[in-house]
């Protein structure tokens, strides 16, 4: 399965061209700016009118538009992951959002240690501490993805939010993607991450 990972487009979709082809588009967060229905409803429209066989988002901590909204009248192929997953073509997905409701409270921890130990693809707006998480010398990941990632063995985990960071890396058999398309004053689009699982 080939999966196409953005992240981090912070309403700047539209100037997305050339999208690679793919089985499934991943965006692991942050496509709002300041987090209002407006931005969300024109993202997720564009989103739904990609052409690929399926789709997943989850939520940023700048999509606080969405925290707590259920979201329905999506396409069968387009998938909002919220603290639950999705099996395509016998790969299980599963995405965990940040609210920072969530992270300013134990609801985060809680979150991630219920994620499931037989996932294949992990879909985090945060990255694991250490993991292409630095930025100014300083490591932003969460050290508790990174003690449930022991507990796991995962094909891929697909993450945004740190922009210095942008690229893959693969340690012990896990593919890593900081997907975050936009540089860090979102004058420029960064590579796409295409990854093979």
């Amino acid at each position: 399965m080939k999966i196409l990972h953005l992240s981090d487009t912070h309403g700047c979709h539209h100037r997305l061209q050339n999208l690679p082809e793919a089985d499934v588009v991943v965006h692991s967060g942050d496509f709002c700016m300041v987090g209002s229905e407006q931005e969300a409803i024109d993202f997720v429209n564009w989103f739904c009118d990609l052409p690929y066989r399926h789709k997943i988002l989850i939520c940023g901590n700048h999509d606080v538009c969405l925290y707590g909204a259920d979201i329905d009248g999506l396409d069968d192929n387009v998938h909002y992951l919220c603290n639950s997953g999705i099996e395509i073509d016998g790969l299980k997905f599963y995405g965990v959002p940040m609210f920072m409701g969530d992270c300013i409270s134990d609801r985060q921890s809680r979150n991630y240690a219920k994620i499931p130990s037989d996932t294949d693809i992990l879909i985090t707006h945060s990255p694991a501490y250490g993991i292409l998480d630095l930025d100014d010398n300083i490591n932003y990941g969460s050290e508790e993805i990174l003690d449930r990632l022991t507990a796991l063995n995962l094909k891929a985990h697909l993450f945004g939010h740190i922009y210095a960071q942008h690229g893959m890396k693969s340690l012990n058999g896990t593919i890593f993607s900081n997907g975050a398309i936009m540089n860090s004053d979102y004058t420029n689009l960064l590579p796409f991450n295409v990854i093979a699982v």
